[in-house]
């Protein structure tokens, strides 16, 4: 089994429009002002995951700056859920600043079957994430209905791309200290925050905290799941192909050529995020 644990879907409408949502939010504008920024449907995923042997994805919102966006968009991948209940697994959107419509927006989506909520992008959205006034409730309900965090991450160091942001691993590693008890899953290799697992404390703070690799041919060397592994366990990388950004054949074909044991490769590609979602013998999600 092969599960995709970060994806991007949008919708037709979106798709047709992108100077529309381009001038009404700025995240997404940073994101897909350029028409090279491949902008794809859940049905192109689906046709994609076919092609690539892929059996199920999860389908990520991005950090709409305004609530009315992640309530439009979270629309959106509530019907592809729906539409592919046995492919597509659906994380939601939030603009925490909202307060409690932000709130109330996580309540309808975890009771409409979404399994988290991410990518969120706090540089973005202008979310301080030391802000325990904004934070608490928005912790406190992803823990509430056993939520997944997806958090955007981002390399302290190296070549600038459209997007990289500022989520560092110190970043990352104050928030995991504040709020342990959220399972997170850092993309992009947590902006490199395992290798800091070396220091004690920081081992201690990544309890509840998994890495994907999403984008990783952009970012690091394929030795990097070698390092990784060694730091913090094979049990704690998930496959994520960024997809559309990436194809999920140049993934799968850089994980299927490295020299790891079969067990190791099949906890990176379903065995892990079967674990985190909560996943029954079957394939479906309890």
């Amino acid at each position: 089994m092969i599960i995709d644990f970060h994806t991007h879907v949008f919708s037709p409408r979106i798709k047709k429009n992108r100077r529309q949502y381009v001038q009404a939010d700025p995240s997404f504008a940073l994101l897909y002002d350029q028409k090279n920024a491949r902008l794809a449907t859940a049905d192109e995923l689906v046709a994609s995951m076919d092609k690539e042997g892929v059996d199920m994805a999860v389908i990520a919102n991005i950090g709409w700056t305004t609530h009315e966006l992640c309530i439009e968009t979270n629309d959106y991948i509530l019907e592809s859920i729906a539409r592919y209940p046995d492919r597509l697994i659906g994380f939601g959107a939030v603009q925490p600043q909202a307060g409690a419509a932000a709130i109330a927006e996580i309540e309808r989506c975890a009771h409409a079957g979404i399994k988290g909520i991410g990518e969120l992008r706090p540089d973005m959205q202008l979310l301080n994430l030391s802000d325990r006034q904004v934070m608490n409730p928005f912790i406190e309900t992803l823990t509430k209905h056993r939520l997944i965090l997806l958090i955007h991450a981002s390399e302290p160091v190296g070549h600038y791309y459209t997007g990289k942001g500022n989520i560092t691993p110190e970043v990352l590693y104050h928030f995991m200290v504040a709020f342990p008890e959220v399972i997170t899953v850092c993309a992009h290799w947590g902006g490199g925050l395992p290798f800091y697992a070396l220091m004690p404390e920081v081992k201690r703070a990544l309890k509840n905290a998994y890495f994907d690799t999403a984008a990783s041919p952009f970012l690091y060397h394929p030795q990097v799941y070698h390092q990784v592994i060694g730091l913090v366990g094979s049990d704690r990388v998930i496959f994520g192909s960024d997809w559309p950004l990436l194809t999920q054949k140049r993934l799968l074909d850089e994980i299927n050529s490295l020299d790891l044991p079969p067990d190791v490769k099949a906890r990176i590609l379903a065995g892990n995020a079967r674990r985190l979602l909560g996943m029954t013998a079957e394939g479906s999600t309890v």
